[in-house]
Parts: C-alpha cells; structure tokens; sequence
C-alpha cells in the first residue's frame, strides 16, 4: 500500500490481535519489517490513529469477501405489475389476488394497472370500484398502500408495497 502514516504515533494492534497500546510509528513499522507484514490503519480517524500488523493482501481479501457475502444476502425490491380489466371474471380476479399476495409475501411492491379502452373511459369509476375492491380483499394481508387509485393517461393504478 503506497499511503504513508502521518502520524507520529500509533495505537497498534499486533499480528496476534494484542493491543500494544500507543508506540511511535516508527517502531510499528520497525514490527511490522521484522515479521515480514504490513502495517495498515483500521480506523485513521482516530487520535492517535489505530493501526495493525497484518498480511494486507489477505485483509483485502477477507473484505472482498465479506461485502460479496453482504452483496448475497440483501434482497432487491422490484415492483411486479398485474395488468387488468374492468370487466375481470371472478376466476381471474383469484388469480391476480393470488398473485399479488405471492408478490407481497416475497418482498416485492406491486402496481395494479386497471386498464381502459376506448369508451371504457366514461366508465372509469367502474375500474376505481375494482381497485378499492382489490384494496378490501387484500386487507387481511400485511402490506401498505403505498399510492391510492389513481387516474393515469387511460389506465387506473394502484401501488401496494410489503409492510
């Protein structure tokens, strides 16, 4: 690592996890030399900074580790659309409640889009009745409604997210 130390003095932690307590730079990096190590600052913000004595290419590479690790673990949230009619037959409207809980259970934020055509417009209250219906069979479920029903360009949306 080509960053030098400033400072004139280093709370230093040795290769065998011992606080040395407060030395001199020099002599830490006199140890680190003699066992054949580097000395890198693990937390420079410090007063006085703290150092260890370590091998720095397997420290890098334990962190790699650890954040690919982290990378693993974290779940991306995605918004799953389920795209509808106003006139939806019962059978289909279970699958969609169905589906929409299988999203919500995963994690997911779901957008319900109500869609309409044509002279469907002049009925849109209709397409607004679904959504609340959507919205009160859905209750019993944990989730939020994270935007109410709302009129966009000739669809009708409506977004639920995990709570």
């Amino acid at each position: 690592m080509n960053e030098r130390i400033r400072s004139k003095e280093v709370r230093l932690i040795d290769d065998k996890g011992e606080n040395r307590g407060v030395v001199p730079t020099s002599r830490a990096l006199q140890m680190a030399y003699d066992a054949d190590l580097d000395l890198v600052l693990i937390s420079p913000n410090q007063e006085p900074p703290v150092a260890k004595i370590l091998n720095y290419g397997k420290y890098k590479y334990e962190l790699e580790k650890r954040a690919k690790e982290a990378k693993k673990k974290q779940h991306v949230v995605e918004i799953k659309e389920v795209k509808v009619r106003y006139k939806i037959d019962t059978h289909d409207y279970q699958v969609r409640i169905n589906n929409i809980k299988k999203f919500i259970g995963q994690g997911n934020k779901v957008k319900i889009v109500i869609m309409l055509r044509g002279r469907e417009m002049q009925h849109s209250e209709l397409a607004f009745d679904l959504a609340n219906r959507f919205i009160e069979d859905l209750k019993e479920e944990p989730l939020q409604i994270e935007k109410k029903p709302m009129l966009e360009g000739r669809n009708v949306t409506l977004y639920l997210g995990p709570q």
